[in-house]
């Protein structure tokens, strides 16, 4: 087995211990055009999750906020979901099945570089 295809494929299976620092520091050491290649896409499927947490943050500061607003300003029992009380969950929902999906995918990607 060639060094070149284990450290392309090592990229991939990094989602399990380094996802976003072991292909960035594959990238800048390597010379071979292919492994590059290989460390920038798994960097990408890496990066969409993050940036995706980092929304999940942003939505969850809302309805935090949002449900913060109703709790003050209630009175009696008048009180019920809006929007941005239930986005967190509808995120977590869709952000668990991207990320299983992303996962697979790595998987994937990174058998097929080994073969």
């Amino acid at each position: 087995m060639q060094n070149n295809k284990l450290l392309a494929s090592l990229c991939y299976f990094s989602v399990f211990f380094a996802p976003l620092l072991l292909p960035v520091i594959i990238y800048f050491i390597s010379d071979n055009r292919e492994i590059k290649y290989h460390a920038k896409r798994s960097l990408i499927s890496h990066l969409v999750p993050t940036l995706l947490l980092i929304a999940g943050f942003v939505i969850f500061s809302f309805s935090m906020f949002s449900l913060t607003n109703q709790i003050s300003g209630m009175s009696g029992d008048n009180f019920s979901f809006s929007f941005w009380q239930l986005t967190p969950f509808i995120f977590m929902l869709i952000y668990g099945l991207l990320f299983v999906i992303i996962v697979i995918w790595n998987i994937v990607q990174g058998v097929k570089v080994l073969k």
